[in-house]
């Protein structure tokens, strides 16, 4: 099973090419390109360092959130027309969940955080138990002080990953520590390895596949702010 993967949820724009569980490229830009102006070009060019074709494309994994809302509408909507085109199935991917497969490590929780803006974080917790990833904490929104006190009571050591720099600039409580950085964030590879065994959509289903923005825009907050008072 050869799979495309792609992450757009956040800064990092990374793309990936991953058979049967082997990582074969993996190409990872955060220098702060829009994800329209470089997802294309990423892919152009791993297919051509590769000298994979994209009919040999069987899955396309592809991260749907949560995270930033244009980044995910930008890499959900590549990842259905390219599934379409090629005809090979698409399947979506939890973008916390993914970022967990960065580190299968077990004795830890770790818990991927993804900024929800205004203060708040998306956040779920994961733990490896033989083998595999089990989901402790549903994904949610949570401020600061609800994300430490959840931390406080998890009893094992925990790892941050994921968009944690404003959590690391005070003191944290003792166990809790930051992954290192190049594991914190998205990775094409993880968003392959995650998809294993979920359910892929093929022909015009591709297109069923939505993101999981968890709240609303704050464009569609705004509308319908405006919209109460008239």
């Amino acid at each position: 099973m050869l799979t495309l993967a792609l992450d757009t949820a956040t800064g990092v724009c990374t793309v990936g090419l991953v058979q049967d569980g082997h990582v074969l490229a993996e190409y990872d830009i955060s220098v702060g390109l829009t994800h329209s102006e470089g997802l294309m070009p990423q892919l152009d060019q791993m297919f051509a360092r590769t000298g994979i074709k994209k009919e040999e494309i069987d899955r396309i994994a592809v991260s749907i959130g949560p995270g930033s809302f244009t980044g995910l509408r930008i890499g959900l909507a590549a990842a259905e027309a390219m599934a379409y085109a090629w005809q090979c199935g698409i399947c979506g991917v939890n973008t916390l969940q993914a970022m967990a497969y960065n580190i299968p490590l077990a004795g830890v929780v770790l818990v991927p955080v993804l900024d929800a803006q205004k203060g708040n974080y998306y956040t779920a917790f994961y733990e490896w138990v033989s083998g595999e990833l089990k989901e402790l904490q549903p994904v949610e929104m949570a401020d600061r002080e609800t994300l430490l006190q959840q931390l406080q009571r998890c009893g094992k050591p925990v790892l941050l990953m994921g968009e944690c720099e404003r959590l690391l600039k005070q003191d944290l409580p003792a166990g809790i520590l930051a992954a290192p950085e190049p594991m914190r964030l998205p990775k094409a590879s993880s968003v392959a390895l995650a998809a294993e065994g979920r359910k892929v959509l093929t022909g015009e289903d591709v297109f069923t596949l939505r993101p999981y923005y968890i709240r609303k825009s704050e464009a569609e907050e705004l509308w319908e702010k405006r919209h109460k008072k008239e």
